[in-house]
């Protein structure tokens, strides 16, 4: 059975004019509009599609991806507000989103990008967005461990630093003397558990600890240098910024990597850059 609000591989009933009629299950038929039909559609081929209400509540598919599905997180900018109903959201389909205000923990202004719950009214199974974000977060305690990877979604700047969803699911928290380089809210990264504490919130880094950290980044260095044809602008002296767009990693992380590959004998500090080296022909001072 289709699932509304999520992708979903259904099957063609028919073709019409307004487009092709698929197989929704228990929901019936669902329209996919022409304009959403792929040029190289195979016959019996099954579609990937996203099932939503159109704006006369009619169960409609499309191919298109919005910025988030029902029981996920997204960052999205408000389009407009109606002093009746409430704020709708551009979240990357034919259908703006509405946020009701009894969802607004504070009043929306269009213009403003805001994070938002995507969840379906019990009362009408319409899909709708909310920016009361804790009470869709999950209430038992998290099973992380200290160091793993995560993925973040960055909710609100404080003066600690940043909140942040840790796997759409649990508050995080990275502390702003661990940030290298501003961050924006609704960014998504990669980041690493420091800790769980006992309230259940995650202490985060941008960055691996010790080992963890300094091993796989040194073997994205290499990759980088052997694209690159064995050499690359950036060293120890490469400003925090640079160096986090080029490797996603603080300045600190990145002297440690370029230090275990020098006295690996594996590259060599051009002044300014690196330079990947032959370890069978290497020789110190050459």
């Amino acid at each position: 059975m289709a699932i509304i609000g999520q992708r979903n591989r259904l099957s063609v009933i028919r073709e019409s004019a307004p487009g092709l009629y698929l197989d929704g299950g228990a929901l019936g038929e669902i329209l996919l509009p022409k304009r959403y039909i792929p040029a190289d559609l195979a016959p019996k081929q099954k579609l990937d599609v996203f099932i939503y209400r159109d704006s006369e509540d009619r169960l409609v598919a499309t191919t298109e991806k919005p910025n988030a599905m029902v029981g996920e997180f997204g960052c999205m900018k408000v389009k407009s507000v109606n002093p009746q109903i409430g704020a709708f959201l551009d979240w990357g389909l034919a259908k703006d989103l509405l946020v009701p205000f009894r969802e607004q923990e504070f009043p929306l202004r269009a213009g403003d990008w805001v994070v938002v719950y995507v969840g379906l009214d019990v009362k009408t199974n319409r899909i709708i967005a909310s920016t009361r974000l804790n009470r869709h977060l999950h209430r038992e305690a998290p099973a992380y461990r200290d160091g793993q990877p995560v993925n973040i979604l960055v909710t609100a700047k404080t003066p600690l630093g940043y909140n942040a969803i840790v796997e759409n699911a649990h508050v995080g928290l990275l502390y702003k003397s661990q940030i290298a380089t501003p961050l924006r809210v609704g960014q998504k990264v990669k980041a690493f558990v420091r800790t769980v504490r006992d309230n259940g919130k995650i202490d985060l880094s941008l960055d691996a600890a010790g080992y963890q950290r300094v091993e796989p980044l040194t073997n994205l260095i290499i990759a980088a240098l052997k694209m690159s044809g064995g050499k690359l602008d950036l060293d120890d002296d490469s400003s925090p910024v640079a160096i986090r767009q080029n490797f996603n990693v603080s300045k600190k992380a990145f002297k440690q990597a370029l230090g275990k590959l020098y006295k690996s004998r594996r590259i060599a500090f051009t002044k300014p850059g690196i330079q990947l080296l032959d370890n069978e022909t290497w020789r110190p001072g050459k």
